[in-house]
């Protein structure tokens, strides 16, 4: 079956059954599916809901005609076999982070407005995974010739630990290859590695900066921090990212009001916490060891590249290193902690990171522990899964965008060879009223899942013609 074949086919079972994806949708955003641990339970590690909607899922994958399978809760798949046991994977996720606040529709239900399908997991990731299910029922349909099973998996843990995959791996081997609908188009070849530090100070004695605390997560920019210093606020400047105000007891507390960012687009962000302490520098806070700890700080927090720290670098694929400062606070003893997420390339490794941290930590009897290390994942973007990939996107698109790499992470890292596959096209013009994914009114446009369900539908059969 050639091309022409398989999109004229697609466009008629579009034609048919979009109103039925549409409702396959609904239904899963119907379940408030967030992580409740408190509310777990045999068969339902993740809470109820995540459970409720892996099982909806699998119902779905079911009435499409493949063999669904729970996994005791943790994740589900189900199959379409094909002429081998070989796996062609497909996995998206049916949890979702909390509604939060700033909605001005029903999270937990669908709004079609416009061309546009609004709430919690139209486009995180419930609205693409339902589309690429359809997209493998068709291909199932078709009866064309496939040498692969296609593997479709259900994800119910990747907004927070990722458990999910690990439970899985633990009993089954890895598909062949793996993509997740969860992303941007054109297609992901590269993940930057990931690296947690958290920096602790020597107890501080005497100390001028009473309290410090800002950022509400080591991966991203913080947004807000504040400090509690000995001072006397007449000395004390505002600017117009800083607010003074005079406590009792002789304290004065220093409020900083940065840009929050995620940490693999640090340059979108300012750093509260460096400017708290570029402010505590320039006025003079702080006694001897403070006033070292922070101008290491400084080092860390001005220079979003690392060279400031020495980690300084970059390849041809990821381009630069990023690092950020993600927390800090003082705990009872009086110790100053501070946390930091490191983006990283192929030109240095988490041991050149830890060696590069500990030259600076050291002399200032600091500690310095890394306690999150991922290495880089990388595809070779001229090879023929990549270019079948990208070849069905120009395809149906029309459109001639290259492959990319990210700073972020997603499933196709947690696999021996994955990647991340739409159905995200951000450069595309839409309402300022359509939400992104993780907030209010999130949304994806109709048309956008419409083109993906073709894309899938040709990358899959080109996949099944390689040897993977």
């Amino acid at each position: 079956m050639d091309h022409k074949e398989l999109l004229k086919a697609a466009d008629a079972y579009l034609d048919e059954h979009w109103e039925d994806i549409v409702a396959d949708i609904t239904k899963l955003v119907e379940i408030p599916s967030y992580e409740e641990l408190e509310k777990a339970a045999p068969g339902a590690p993740y809470g109820p809901g995540p459970k409720a909607a892996l099982e909806e899922a699998l119902a779905l994958a079911e009435r499409l005609g493949m063999e669904p399978h729970d996994v005791d809760g943790y994740i589900g798949y189900a199959d379409l076999p094909g002429a081998t046991d070989t796996q062609l994977g497909i996995i998206g996720h049916v949890d979702v982070v909390p509604a939060g606040p700033g909605w001005t529709i029903e999270p937990f239900q669908v709004q079609r407005r416009d061309g546009y399908l609004l709430g919690r997991g139209t486009l995180d990731d419930k609205g693409p995974m339902v589309t690429a299910l359809h997209a493998v029922k068709l291909l199932a349909d078709l009866g064309v010739e496939r040498p692969y099973t296609i593997r479709c998996l259900i994800g119910a843990n990747e907004e927070t630990d990722l458990m999910d995959v690990e439970y899985y791996r633990e009993r089954f081997a890895d598909p062949a290859f793996v993509l997740t609908p969860d992303a941007e188009f054109p297609v992901c070849y590269g993940e930057k590695g990931g690296f947690n530090g958290t920096i602790t100070s020597a107890p501080v004695e005497d100390p001028q900066i009473v309290d410090f605390e800002g950022g509400v997560a080591t991966n991203a920019v913080p947004g807000e921090a504040f400090a509690v210093v000995r001072a006397s606020g007449a000395t004390l400047p505002g600017t117009d990212r800083i607010t003074v105000t005079e406590q009792d007891d002789g304290l004065v507390r220093i409020d900083a009001k940065g840009k929050s960012a995620h940490a693999s687009m640090p340059e979108t962000g300012v750093n509260a916490i460096g400017l708290v302490v570029d402010y505590l520098l320039d006025q003079g806070i702080g006694n001897d060891y403070e006033r070292r700890f922070l101008e290491f700080l400084q080092k860390l927090l001005s220079c979003t590249d690392g060279s400031g720290v020495g980690l300084a670098c970059s390849d041809a694929d990821f381009g630069p290193l990023t690092v950020i400062g993600g927390t800090i606070t003082i705990d009872d003893e009086h110790r100053i902690v501070q946390t930091m997420d490191v983006r990283f390339p192929t030109s240095i490794d988490g041991e050149g990171i830890t060696a590069a941290m500990l030259r600076l930590t050291e002399p200032l009897g600091a500690t310095f522990e890394n306690p999150l290390l991922l290495p880089p994942f990388l595809i070779d973007p001229d090879s023929p899964i990549i270019q079948s990939l990208l070849g069905a996107y120009r395809e149906v698109t029309g459109d001639d965008r290259k492959p990319f790499t990210i700073g972020g992470g997603t499933y196709a890292r947690e696999f021996n060879a994955g990647s991340s596959f739409g159905v995200e096209m951000p450069w595309l013009p839409q309402p300022e009223w359509v939400g992104a994914m993780h907030g209010p009114d999130e949304g994806i446009a109709e048309d956008v899942l419409k083109a993906s369900f073709r894309i899938y539908l040709l990358a899959l059969y080109e996949l099944e013609q390689l040897d993977l």
